[in-house]
């Protein structure tokens, strides 16, 4: 190669160089995940039922599309219901004493779901029983009130709006609709051990000592640890796992944070609730 053509190459190739100084490399970016928030249900007329004289299940051509999917109700300030809320009543010849108030209410028992056999009858409050719909039975709460029920052999958790009395044949804390107990995985099961707890307007919002938002409580750690990797895939990287130390069957509870403020863990919150997770706003 003569001298020319060296000196013509090499200042190709400074030009290349020199563009690529100039033009930095670019990386593709990540896209974000884009979340929808979930719509209201909108549940409309009772849907067609076979009438039964024996509860059970719905027909399989009965049962509404993606009813696992159902979003929990909104608990909002609700007047006590008209009927269903005397201080105190009689079934079976035992008396009953109705709560002045649900705040507070936290409980652990047994309970159980119930179908077609009351589909459309009246509950407590007057309204038609709607196994389709999130509801519960319950002997002591005001009508309505709206409790999230965790089912602790598995962790599923969904908020109901209890509008009915009972149960009153057992020592079962709450009867829970037939939409419910698909949400919390109780189909095939007579009876399961759950965890009750209250929710009011006012816990909806973030207590102000809240670093962390709640999604789960297991007392298998490989539920938890599931838990945590289903969250990474669905772009979730803040996640803990918290272990009760001291408790002779300690629970392992599936935490995302924390947040050093109020506006960031409101968002995490909308954010977890489009993806279908139960959220706890918790200190630790």
């Amino acid at each position: 190669m003569s001298t020319f053509l060296r000196c013509a190459a090499l200042l190709a190739l400074a030009a290349v160089l020199s563009a690529c100084d100039a033009q930095p490399i670019r990386h593709a970016q990540k896209q974000p995940r884009i979340y929808y928030l979930p719509a209201e249900p909108k549940l409309g007329p009772l849907p067609k039922v076979t009438p039964s004289d024996t509860d059970g299940p719905p027909r399989p051509e009965e049962i509404p599309p993606n009813l696992a999917e159902l979003p929990d109700p909104v608990p909002v300030d609700e007047p006590v219901s008209a009927s269903g809320n005397a201080p105190t009543y009689e079934v079976y010849g035992k008396t009953y004493k109705v709560m002045n108030s649900a705040q507070g209410y936290h409980e652990r028992g047994r309970a159980s779901w119930y179908g077609r056999k009351f589909h459309g009858r009246k509950t407590a409050t007057g309204e038609p029983y709607n196994m389709f719909a999130l509801t519960g039975a319950h002997r002591a709460l005001p009508i309505p009130s709206y409790v999230r029920v965790t089912n602790l052999e598995n962790g599923k958790s969904c908020i109901v709006r209890v509008n009915d009395r009972g149960p009153f044949h057992s020592d079962r804390i709450i009867d829970l609709s037939y939409a419910a107990a698909v949400k919390l995985g109780m189909l095939g099961h007579g009876e399961v051990p759950v965890e009750l707890e209250a929710i009011t307007p006012a816990l909806q919002q973030t207590a102000l000592d809240a670093r962390y938002l709640q999604v789960g409580a297991f007392q298998d750690p490989i539920n938890a640890v599931s838990m945590r990797e289903n969250l990474k895939e669905d772009g979730v990287d803040q996640v803990e796992i918290h272990t009760a130390d001291d408790a002779s069957a300690p629970w392992h509870r599936v935490l995302v944070g924390p947040f050093q403020d109020r506006d960031s863990m409101e968002s995490a919150r909308a954010l977890l609730q489009a993806q279908q997770y139960t959220v706890t706003a918790v200190r630790d």
